[in-house]
C-alpha cells in the first residue's frame, strides 16, 4: 500500500473519530436534556402544596423517551464506529452505504415531540 493510500486511511480515520465526537456531544445533551427536565418538574411539584400526577407522569415520559433516544443513538454510533475503524483496517476497502444514525434519531425525537404535543393537548382539555 502507498503513502497515499495510508493518509487517505489516516483521513477517514480522522473523521470517523470527529463524527464519533459528535455523535458523543449530541447524545450526551438528549440525555441531559431528558434528566434535567424531570428534575425541574420535580422540583416544581415539589415546591407545590399539592401534585399534579398526570403532569408528573406526562413530562417524565417525554424525559425518559430523550434519555432513550440518546442512549440508543450512542450505542448505535459507538457500533458504526467500530465497523468503520474495522473496514479501515483491511486493504481492499470498499465504500458501503450504512443506516443512518442522524435520520433514526430525528425521527425518534419527532415521536417524542408528537407524544409531548398529545400529552400537552389531553392536559389542556382535560383541565
Amino acid at each position: 500500500m502507498n503513502l497515499t493510500d495510508q493518509l487517505a486511511k489516516e483521513r477517514n480515520r480522522a473523521a470517523a473519530e470527529r463524527t464519533l465526537m459528535a455523535w458523543i456531544r449530541t447524545c450526551l445533551t438528549l440525555i441531559s436534556f431528558g434528566f434535567g427536565l424531570d428534575t425541574i418538574i420535580a422540583a416544581i411539584n415539589a415546591s407545590r402544596l399539592g401534585s399534579q400526577g398526570q403532569a408528573e407522569l406526562s413530562v417524565r415520559l417525554v424525559a425518559v423517551g430523550f434519555v432513550l433516544t440518546g442512549l440508543l443513538a450512542m450505542l448505535a454510533a459507538t457500533a458504526q464506529h467500530r465497523q468503520m475503524l474495522k473496514r479501515l483496517r483491511r486493504d481492499d476497502f470498499v465504500y458501503s452505504e450504512q443506516p443512518s444514525i442522524a435520520l433514526a434519531t430525528a425521527v425518534s425525537i419527532a415521536l417524542i415531540g408528537v407524544l409531548a404535543l398529545v400529552l400537552l393537548l389531553a392536559g389542556a382539555l382535560g383541565s
